[in-house]
């Protein structure tokens, strides 16, 4: 039987990956329902995608299934009919990426999880069967027209930097749990208002119109797929996106274009910028803002401490950061944590 898990290095499976002829799709999912036993689960979904050469990142829970995966094109229909065949999946809403150059991921990865999502609810009477109303991309526009209608996005704040919807209002705050309670804080006086609440591909959205409702929210929206199903909703049916800049993805891209705005700056010049990218000196590995003259000024890197490092040999910078774990800084810019770093400059 083959393993249940990857046995190859990154370097030769990213290597692997860009050697590949076929195009992959890249493609998010996420579903809550009940799973009774998320390890079995795991190892049943794991042997079925791993036939169909699928790569990517999923996480399961008893709560359900969060997924961001890249799969071979002429595999995408397979695709489909493996994920319908499992209970609680049939039917369940593949979005696929805007902007996709097919090389978002290189390995598959599943992990059995406490929550799909970490929301930090404590609340046994908290539940996920009681949640807002979808709307579509057409209902988003027309709500958005409302001067009633409070538009409330629930990413973090590298994802609001560099799009969001026009009237949004940004969640001050680093991750998810600590924004459903601040969101409850914020909205308090505007119970009687429609609020709507949106995402990356949905499944943070959704939970957290739960949360509203769970709070005494009435009239609580989410958008139905996130910025992800929005994009190709509005393209497909030609309809003008409120939606500006670039959506921020968890992936080896980094962001999809939604429309050519460009709404944020580079951290270092302050120029006009919206491409992320992870400082190079592995030692740091931040994830930041850089324009293309900074990027070459600074040889990819953050500050010119980073860029020094960055230029030793290989084995004087392993032996500069034995002991130092940046791996979560790849999706890590909190702006507590950035901008002293980019002010030593």
């Amino acid at each position: 039987m083959a393993p249940l898990y990857n046995r190859i290095s990154q370097a030769e499976l990213k290597k692997l990956l860009y050697a590949e002829t076929e195009h992959r799709t890249t493609i998010s999912f996420y579903q809550y329902f009940p799973v009774n036993d998320p390890k079995q689960f795991r190892d049943d979904l794991y042997k079925s995608l791993d036939e169909l050469k699928v790569f990517g990142r999923i996480y399961v829970a008893h709560e359900g299934i969060n997924a961001q995966i890249s799969v071979p094109e002429s595999n995408f229909e397979a695709l489909k009919n493996c994920l319908y065949s499992f209970d609680g999946l049939n039917g369940i809403r593949l979005n696929v990426a805007v902007d996709d150059d097919g090389k978002s991921f290189w390995v598959l990865k599943i992990k059995v999880r406490e929550k799909i999502v970490a929301d930090g609810i404590t609340d046994p009477a908290f539940s996920m069967e009681n949640k807002g109303k979808y709307v579509n991309a057409a209902e988003m526009n027309e709500l958005l027209n409302d001067k009633d209608t409070v538009v409330i996005d629930m990413r973090n704040h590298y994802e609001f930097e560099v799009g969001h919807f026009e009237t949004a209002i940004e969640i001050p705050s680093d991750t998810f749990r600590e924004q459903l309670p601040m969101a409850v804080s914020m909205m308090e006086d505007k119970k009687d208002k429609n609020i709507i609440m949106y995402c990356t591909g949905g499944i943070r959205c959704e939970k957290a119109s739960a949360y509203m409702l769970h709070n005494g929210f009435k009239n609580v929206f989410h958008l139905e797929g996130g910025i992800i199903n929005y994009a190709k909703q509005a393209k497909e049916k030609g309809l003008p996106s409120k939606f500006i800049g670039k959506n921020f993805v968890f992936d080896d891209r980094l962001g999809e274009r939604i429309t050519e705005d460009v709404i944020a700056k580079c951290h270092q010049c302050g120029k006009p910028a919206d491409t992320h990218t992870n400082c190079k000196n592995d030692g740091c590995h931040i994830l930041f803002i850089q324009c293309d003259e900074c990027a070459t000024a600074f040889d990819g890197c953050c500050t010119v401490e980073c860029q020094t490092i960055y230029k030793l040999p290989l084995e004087k910078q392993k032996e500069l950061r034995k002991g130092i774990d940046k791996g979560n800084m790849v999706f890590n810019k909190s702006k507590q944590r950035l901008r002293p770093r980019l002010n030593e400059k």
